[in-house]
């Protein structure tokens, strides 16, 4: 069964919504919900992530919102922190990994974090059980793929090209899912430009997808109630699954 992974940004437009939309998105087929820590400058992430960012921000949003969500979810669904390195050190990497671990949060998604700095934090990664996410990118050398995955835990996170998320680029993966199927076990799922249209596509090769920009469009379209927009990111969820399966 290839898996969907979903990120969402957390506490837009307010902390109950997002736990509302998580364990309704984990009934219509989403196995992983990245709770994404809004941040000033989310550099890796398109205009559509930014956007939700900075709402949430400005509807207040604390790192203790981001904890509430987690206690209602984490033991209901498979859940991940995603944010950037800045929020997590500035309350101490130990204390973070710590409480996540507390919360049952399983893993950590920094895309700032270079691979040689996480390992500075493998001891306390293994003593709470909370894995740091491994990148690897298109633009990646063999060997390189070998370093960064030789360590890699939970999922491999493929980059599915050189950009931000959400720009809808399109890159061949094939020669990139083969050098890191040589190199690991650890299961392979492709993040940026999937979405109803792509989920298909991307999956080729790969374990499963990782899905953003597309369910928080939704969560940006002002038309919508907050019933309907659960209503229409689960069923969009309910329709990548069954596409990446079929």
């Amino acid at each position: 069964m290839k898996k969907l992974v979903a990120y969402l940004t957390s506490a837009y437009p307010d902390k109950n919504f997002t736990t509302d939309l998580a364990l309704s998105m984990s009934e219509n087929g989403v196995d992983s919900i990245e709770l994404g820590v809004p941040f000033s400058d989310p550099v890796a992430d398109g205009p559509v992530i930014e956007k939700a960012n900075h709402l949430s921000l400005e509807n207040g949003f604390t790192f203790n919102d981001l904890i509430d969500i987690s206690a209602q979810i984490a033991s209901k669904v498979d859940t991940l922190w995603m944010g950037y390195m800045n929020p997590f050190y500035h309350r101490g990497m130990t204390n973070t990994i710590e409480k996540a671990s507390s919360l049952g949060v399983t893993g950590m998604i920094i895309p700032d974090l270079p691979h040689e700095e996480t390992l500075a934090y493998a001891d306390i990664l293994a003593k709470n059980s909370v894995d740091v996410i491994s990148f690897v990118a298109p633009t990646d050398s063999h060997e390189r793929i070998r370093t960064i995955t030789k360590d890699a835990k939970k999922f491999i996170y493929l980059v599915a090209y050189a950009g931000i998320t959400g720009s809808g680029q399109s890159e061949d993966l094939a020669k990139t899912i083969d050098s890191i199927r040589q190199t690991t076990s650890t299961p392979l799922y492709v993040g940026f430009g999937v979405n109803e249209k792509t989920a298909n596509d991307k999956i080729k090769g790969a374990d499963g997808v990782i899905v953003g920009s597309a369910f928080v469009d939704v969560l940006l379209r002002d038309n919508l109630t907050k019933g309907q927009k659960i209503d229409t990111i689960s069923s969009m969820a309910r329709r990548i699954k069954d596409t990446i399966n079929s």
